[in-house]
């Protein structure tokens, strides 16, 4: 889907005086304070631990971001689909890993014209049937990496022999070119306390650690071992399997993040990205009624809750597909169009609902992009 027609209404709505208070809502608004904190925050961990930082565009599918992320050290970004990857592509990304294995005749001829026309790409395989469809479809060499089951049970090789017979299927292919595994807990990310998250990680480590030796032995050059994410970065860290990290949530950080690494050194990231909305009822003695609903977060995880201060502690609550409910706060008069800026609970589905993202300093609106990748489920 094009964002071109809403990135020129967006912009034609920036102007003296440039306040926050322009933006159209329910808004995806980007705090570029907070954002540029985190950036830095992730650049310097991943250098400190000797971590190539390769972000997770999954969460932000927005070029925008993807350039700053390079900017301030990364280098590159993963993306989870080929739609993603080609979105990114198209504008200007062009070092990017796909994370998900794909399968088809199809996919194989697109995943190879990425590979023709960017100067990194990279995807993930896990079935002897996916090196021989890639390999096939490729008319130049491609980079691949044997996606690893550690534990999540979603994708990867389950063990040493799956392992072993996909790369014999790759080295058979004269265009592909093995360079690594990937191993992702994904179903770690979100563990309550560094502990948990540390063991859990340690035991999926163990299980790719078996495959990358077994794989060596082989013959194989397995330059790359990527994986991770934002909440386990200090446990990939400590066991030093991974030298590639693939955190993505950090940029700006949602409530399930918030809840389950609280003050741990995971989770010392600030909120940079908000949902604004309006109050647009005030009728009910006990709510007010805002314009942001279902169709405005993602509904997989905890609902939002407000980041204003006026609000804080007030329930929020889906009051259908345009609205929510949001009790009023203590002692407090609410006036229709007050505006209410509220935390996602799950930050990489709530930013799919989004054609634009809006730059604030302050309350000082500075400009809007695109989200290019929006909708970019192929």
């Amino acid at each position: 889907m094009s964002t071109r027609p809403h990135l020129e209404a967006a912009r034609a709505l920036i102007g003296a005086p440039g306040s926050r208070r322009n933006i159209p809502t329910p808004a995806a608004v980007l705090d570029l304070d907070a954002f540029d904190k985190n950036l830095a925050r992730m650049a310097l961990r991943a250098k400190a631990a000797g971590l190539a930082l390769r972000p997770h565009a999954k969460s932000h599918k927005c070029s925008w971001i993807a350039k700053r992320q390079i900017a301030a050290g990364a280098v590159g970004v993963c993306c989870a689909k080929l739609a993603e990857a080609e979105a990114l592509a198209a504008a200007g990304i062009g070092a990017i890993h796909v994370t998900s294995p794909i399968a088809g005749e199809a996919p194989a001829q697109r995943a190879a014209a990425l590979a023709r026309s960017l100067a990194d790409f990279r995807i993930v395989i896990d079935h002897p049937d996916g090196a021989a469809e890639l390999g096939a479809a490729a008319l130049s060499p491609i980079q691949v990496l044997i996606d690893v089951d550690v534990g999540t049970g979603r994708t990867g090789v389950s063990g040493i022999e799956p392992a072993l017979e996909v790369a014999r299927t790759i080295a058979a292919q004269p265009n592909l070119r093995l360079i690594g595994v990937q191993g992702y807990g994904g179903h770690w990310q979100h563990m309550e306390g560094a502990n948990a998250r540390a063991s859990a990680t340690a035991g999926g480590m163990a299980r790719l650690s078996a495959v990358i030796s077994a794989l060596r032995n082989a013959g194989a050059e397995i330059r790359v071992v990527t994986g991770g994410g934002t909440g386990t970065f200090e446990a990939d860290a400590a066991q030093g399997v991974l030298n590639e990290v693939q955190p993505g949530s950090y940029a700006f950080m949602d409530r399930e993040y918030r809840e389950a690494l609280k003050s741990d050194p995971d989770g010392e990231f600030e909120q940079s990205l908000t949902i604004a909305a309006t109050v647009i009822s005030v009728n009910h003695p006990r709510w007010v009624t805002l314009d942001a609903g279902l169709k405005a977060f993602s509904t997989d995880g905890p609902p939002p809750v407000p980041a204003t201060a006026k609000f804080a502690g007030c329930g929020y609550r889906f009051f259908g597909d345009e609205h929510g409910l949001l009790m009023r706060p203590d002692g407090g008069t609410v006036g229709r169009g007050e505006r209410v800026e509220l935390v996602p609970g799950h930050i990489d589905p709530t930013m799919d609902r989004y054609d634009v993202l809006w730059l604030v300093r302050g309350d000082v609106l500075e400009d809007v992009v695109p989200i290019e990748a929006r909708g970019a489920s192929q």
